[in-house]
């Protein structure tokens, strides 16, 4: 069974809790939720990530390469505008990555208009609130079988 890695940033804990305009009123249990049951829909295995600390994420994604996971979820909240350390550990993956996110940063202030992940990425969707998580995940899925 493939399986594959959601990687949720900082600050993804306080979802339900702020910014509602932005991120709806979904909590990120509900938001794993959701993936869960696609995944189970799908046929593929999914374990979701949360942290705060920066380098516990690089860790992580260490951790998936070593782990051999075939697909990467990841919306790394504010980090997107400026961890060059992340982007260098997803970087090291040679799996599918899709940047999520569920605003339009397009939209939004301008220093979001601007990612350090978006040119390593398979592919970027932003502004579908949870379908974003959603269509991430269905992309990664497809991106790894399309993969030899």
């Amino acid at each position: 069974m493939k399986t594959f890695l959601m990687l949720h940033g900082i600050n993804h804990n306080m979802f339900g809790k702020r910014e509602a305009k932005y991120y709806g009123t979904s909590t990120l249990e509900d938001i794993d939720g959701r993936l869960r049951a696609l995944a189970g829909e799908l046929g593929v295995a999914l374990e979701s990530f949360q942290t705060n600390h920066e380098g516990e994420m690089v860790e992580r994604i260490h951790r998936a390469y070593a782990e051999k996971v075939d697909g990467v979820i990841i919306n790394a909240g504010a980090w997107t505008h400026y961890s060059y350390g992340l982007r260098d550990a997803l970087a090291i993956l040679t799996v599918p990555i899709v940047e999520i996110h569920m605003s339009n940063n397009h939209a939004r202030d301008e220093f979001r208009r601007h990612s350090v992940i978006s040119e390593i990425a398979r592919g970027y969707i932003a502004g579908f609130g949870i379908d974003s998580y959603l269509l991430g995940l269905r992309a990664a899925v497809a991106a790894a079988a399309a993969t030899p």
